[in-house]
């Protein structure tokens, strides 16, 4: 072709080139586009327009003319190859046989000849633009002046167009950034808050993975709250220590902290997962409330990936409205709880008065029925079972009688009515009580008791109301039948007493509450005895605790102070 001919296509092809801006905004389609006019000036067997990863700092292909598609791939450290050297010194080379040429790397064997010209940007190297031929020295010196005017003006549209995209980008973000946080101050399900963080975390930095992590009570470790990848939720439990982990850096410093490459920084439990999902890079920001940690948001790509500061920014927000999130939704939460103790309390103190009147109307009959009972003067002999029913009416009317007078002169110190006695016996004697609905229920007591006395100081009346309360409740899961099995020892200072039963357990939703007032299973229930039980065992110094159900059966034990 002849010069000027040359010369007046690479006008066209500059001001074609120069119009990219306005005829589309990615810079792939642009670089293509670019390809296309540089092969149509020069016309040369092939070409390519490689840039510079900012990770990896390698030449990395984006496009190519006249190359197989298997050499999408390659990519080149800055100094390798013809290419390599211009990306690295930012100098034009011209080579005219590459067969004398050392620097050469032979992508075709047919290929005689390469020009590279570096693209530029503000004095920076981002690529470099290449033709081959199959002629020995087909560039001369107007050819290398016409790339370098093609490639020039390509490097600027480049640019415009990267910058475009990027503000376009940062504006998406901002829209999302505002969405996301309206969206999150008005969830008040944490579960909820935890999965969609992590889930907009992912696709704000359009990173592999993101995962949310929560400071545990005891500020030692940190516990997963969720974690979404690309392909969704990555299930499981895992924690974190604080020493020791990229991400307990996170938390003790109290800003952002970037790892390039976790293989050689991480060293937990959590290394399977991150080997598990092909995890390289991660930027792990903290959630901070007031001068508060109360976790971490990470971010994880896939190859080494190193992120810029609109990046890290980016996400430090989100994290931020993260954090303002989990606070509303524990205060929420704090606030449900106080609602409602304030209910259980007013309920509490209209049973109160409820029981007063109660306690008062009850009184006078209970008087009359007392002396009616003592002017039978039933006797029958010593070795009678009558007469041990005798003496236990006559104990429990006085019992009620006691009820009564507390519950009327409730607040009053009732030191006075504490006795002496042995738990062993008393257990034998709420069972007598018990003994007919056990035998109607078909349940059958296993219970040996000790030949050692089990002394406490406790009111007889109310612990043996608590014995009562937990065999009545063990028949009441077992209306078909089953067996309860009860055991008194001591230990150390303390009395124990321990009853199981093989009913169907306790639902695990409510075995943390079992002791509050008013929470109950079962139609009918109350769910006022193990509440008032727990009260008079912590009356007494002592306490009562769930201590296993299962499917297969519940336990409880209580305990008390030692009358030596």
């Amino acid at each position: 072709m002849d010069i000027r001919d040359t010369g007046a296509t690479a006008i066209d092809s500059l001001y074609r080139i120069s119009s990219l801006v306005s005829n589309t905004d990615e810079p792939k389609v642009a670089l293509e586009y670019i390809l296309q006019e540089i092969v149509a000036v020069l016309q040369p067997n092939s070409a390519s327009i490689s840039l510079i990863n900012p990770d990896t700092k390698h030449l990395e292909l984006e496009v190519s003319h006249g190359l197989p598609d298997d050499f999408n791939d390659v990519a080149l450290a800055l100094g390798q190859g013809v290419t390599g050297w211009a990306a690295l010194h930012g100098r034009s080379i011209i080579v005219p046989d590459v067969r004398e040429e050392p620097r050469y790397i032979s992508l075709r064997p047919d290929i005689r000849s390469e020009m590279a010209v570096p693209m530029e940007d503000r004095g920076m190297i981002i690529g470099v633009v290449n033709v081959d031929s199959e002629t020995i020295d087909a560039f001369d010196e107007s050819a290398h002046k016409i790339l370098t005017l093609l490639t020039n003006e390509a490097s600027r549209v480049v640019a415009r167009l990267w910058l475009i995209k990027q503000l376009r980008t940062k504006a998406n973000q901002l829209e999302s950034l505002v969405s996301l946080g309206q969206r999150l101050v008005g969830e008040l399900d944490n579960s909820e808050i935890y999965e969609g963080l992590a889930r907009d975390g992912r696709q704000l930095l359009d990173c592999q993975s993101c995962a949310l992590f929560l400071l545990a009570p005891d500020k030692q470790s940190l516990q997963l709250q969720a974690m979404v990848s690309r392909d969704g939720m990555v299930e499981g439990e895992h924690s974190l220590p604080i020493g020791g982990s990229a991400v307990g850096a996170a938390i003790l410093r109290m800003k952002q902290v970037e790892v390039n490459d976790l293989a050689f920084t991480e060293e937990n439990d959590f290394i399977h997962i991150i080997q598990q999902e092909g995890l390289v890079s991660m930027l792990s920001t903290p959630i901070i409330f007031g001068d508060e940690v109360i976790g971490v948001l990470n971010a994880y790509t896939s190859r080494t990936h190193r992120f810029n500061n609109d990046e890290k920014k980016v996400f430090a927000t989100l994290a931020g409205l993260g954090a303002i999130a989990i606070q509303n939704a524990r205060l929420y939460a704090r606030v449900f709880t106080s609602e409602e103790s304030l209910r259980r309390n007013e309920k509490l103190t209209t049973l109160g008065m409820l029981a007063a009147e109660i306690a008062h109307e009850i009184r006078n009959p209970l008087t009359v029925i007392k002396l009616l009972f003592e002017s039978l003067d039933l006797q029958f002999n010593a070795d009678d079972e009558r007469q041990k029913d005798v003496s236990i009416i006559g104990e429990k009317l006085n019992q009620l009688e006691d009820i009564v007078e507390r519950v009327l002169s409730f607040g009053r110190n009732r030191e006075g009515l504490h006795a002496r006695c042995d738990l062993t016996r008393l257990v034998q004697e709420t069972l007598r009580l018990v003994r007919l609905k056990l035998y109607q229920q078909k349940i059958e007591i296993e219970f040996t008791p000790d030949t050692t006395a089990r002394y406490i100081e406790v009111n007889k009346g109310q612990i043996q109301q608590v014995i009562l309360n937990l065999i009545l409740n063990a028949t009441q899961v077992m209306p078909d039948g089953g067996r309860i099995n009860l055991e008194v020892r001591k230990v150390e200072q303390q009395v124990e007493f321990i009853i199981r039963d093989n009913g169907p357990g306790i639902p695990e939703a409510i075995q943390a509450d079992i002791f509050e007032s008013f929470l109950t299973d079962r139609p009918g229930g109350t769910g006022l005895g193990l509440s008032i039980s727990k009260r008079i065992l912590r009356s007494h110094r002592g306490d009562i605790a769930l201590i296993e159900s299962s499917p297969s059966g519940s336990a409880f034990r209580f305990w008390l102070p030692s009358s030596n």
